[in-house]
């Protein structure tokens, strides 16, 4: 079944390239996963997945390294990739974190624990010091049924601070789902209302601004 979670617009053809140079993944690991080479047998399947399974184990070890010792201009030219490939990568570290998320369930340490810690780590790592402490918020919290008439309501009557992320989420997934809902119109409508709301979000700041100065004067 396909995954219909994926980042919209997200380009599978530079993960999925067959000359795409070598990772955690060799080419043929590549192959072998993507079930375009299917001359294997049984032992063979075996063996490459225990050898797949061993260099993973070692590049997650790997990255202990990478943060202590990669150079700040080589971790920034990784995360600075060219334009015709940013979806990609922005699908592939999605992928990861999701993969991350999978995989240590049942883990002896939750992944929100490990999570808090690593943007602790990164954090005290940009400030040089370990005095710079911060609280990581993480939780997964299911989206259960909403009230699609007091969303509505919410709605039409401008109340947009009073619409929670879970009624959000499900509203947008249940319009899109919608045999009323129609992408092109609603990409072009919204084009030519976003000046406007540009302008009004940014009338709104400078006034805050202003206010604000106001205040401390």
């Amino acid at each position: 079944m396909e995954d219909d979670s994926r980042t919209d617009g997200a380009d599978d053809t530079l993960a999925h390239a067959a000359d795409r140079e070598r990772g955690i993944l060799t080419p043929s690991d590549r192959e072998f996963l993507l079930g375009r080479k299917t001359d294997y047998t049984e032992h063979s399947k075996k063996q490459k997945r225990n050898r797949i399974r061993r260099r993973l184990r070692n590049a997650i070890l790997d990255f202990t390294i990478l943060f202590d010792h990669l150079e700040d201009r080589d971790r920034e030219t990784v995360f600075n990739p060219e334009d015709e490939s940013r979806e990609a990568y922005t699908q592939g570290i999605v992928d990861m974190l999701g993969f991350l998320h999978l995989g240590t369930m049942g883990y002896y340490v939750p992944f929100k624990d490990m999570l808090g810690q690593g943007v602790n780590r990164a954090e005290q790592k940009l400030a040089g010091s370990d005095y710079r402490m911060v609280t990581v918020d993480f939780n997964v919290d299911p989206v259960g049924q909403i009230d699609v008439d007091e969303v509505v309501d919410k709605l039409e009557a401008g109340h947009f601070d009073e619409v929670t992320d879970e009624e959000l989420r499900a509203f947008v997934r249940l319009m899109t789902e919608s045999e009323a809902f129609s992408p092109g119109e609603m990409r072009s409508g919204m084009k030519e209302q976003m000046p406007e709301f540009v302008d009004a979000v940014a009338e709104a700041t400078d006034a805050r601004n202003r206010r604000v100065e106001d205040l401390n004067d």
